[in-house]
């Protein structure tokens, strides 16, 4: 059994191809491919499903995999209390719903680059399910999530709360209702609105605002922030949390501005969803405590 053999695995998991999972890496399909079945035979199990679709990790192999990812972490840091700098081109897989990605993700990574300049994250923009699932399937390493009091993570994930606060209309700087102090839900009704699409928190918190009656809805996009690009070319209002707006370039330029919802009192929480272990890997970590770093810097821990 080789160290490789396992990183072929997790690599497989995380891109959900052999094809992706050789070029992630640099090595043949069927090198890679030969090298898992060899694995395979070793341990007696089969690892991963191979169809004509793709290949992805059995259920065996799913059971198995928190002991890969321990032996990897184990590897890894070994080398780096070694000081061997091998791992240069790791790459770390965080899924996000596009919420705060001005205010708090972005200048995490920069921290990040700063501190860690051999990490590599890469960032994948999706809706709330299949952060779920790439979490649980290794396939992501960590997520960005939007949650309401009450929510629960899926069992075999847990949240660090990162930010708070409340939900707010958000406005062309030009708009009629931007000199008002706060708007109504009529004035939204009346106006045409930027929906998030199903499957994203701040759907399920417009269907509680409009109940069964809409404003007209012009187009419904992915994340908060193509939502407020879309708010920003006069493409109709929308609903954030203000921690989404507030520091935003397209706010800090005047284009766009947010203000209160009158009798919408709900807040939205951002929290950083990742996986029970009872390790996390360095590189994992390092990207943890960066946002969490960040958190605190913008408003301090969340009450």
């Amino acid at each position: 059994m080789r160290v490789e053999q396992l990183e072929y695995v997790v690599a497989v998991t995380r891109h959900g191809s052999l094809r992706r999972a050789s070029e992630s890496v640099h090595l043949s399909q069927p090198a890679l491919s030969e090298a898992i079945t060899r694995l395979e035979s070793e341990l007696g199990v089969v690892l991963l499903d191979r169809r004509r679709s793709g290949a992805r990790i059995s259920r065996e192999g799913l059971e198995l995999l928190p002991h890969l990812e321990a032996v990897l972490e184990s590897v890894a840091r070994l080398r780096e209390a070694a000081g061997d700098r091998t791992q240069a081109n790791r790459v770390l897989r965080l899924g996000t719903v596009g919420t705060a990605t001005s205010t708090l993700l972005t200048p995490a990574l920069r921290d990040l680059s700063a501190e860690h300049p051999d990490t590599r994250v890469e960032v994948v923009n999706t809706r709330q399910d299949p952060i779920d699932a790439g979490l649980l399937d290794g396939s992501l390493d960590l997520g960005l999530v939007n949650v309401l009091e009450g929510d629960d993570p899926p069992a075999g994930l847990y949240d660090v709360p990162l930010l708070a606060g409340p939900t707010v209309a958000v406005l062309p700087h030009d708009h009629p209702l931007a000199g008002r102090a706060s708007v109504d839900v009529a004035d939204l009704r009346a106006e045409p609105f930027v929906a998030m699409r199903e499957g994203y928190l701040m759907h399920r918190l417009a269907v509680r605002l409009f109940g069964d009656t809409w404003p007209r809805v012009l187009t419904s996009t992915d994340g908060a922030e193509l939502g407020k690009a879309m708010v920003a070319d006069g493409a109709g209002l929308t609903v954030l949390p203000a921690f989404s707006v507030a520091g935003d370039p397209l706010e800090r330029a005047g284009v766009i501005i947010h203000r209160p919802v009158t009798g919408l009192d709900t807040t939205v929480s951002l929290a950083l969803r990742m996986r029970r272990s009872p390790r996390v890997a360095p590189h994992v970590r390092h990207l943890r405590d960066a946002l969490t770093a960040r958190a605190r810097a913008v408003t301090g821990p969340p009450g």
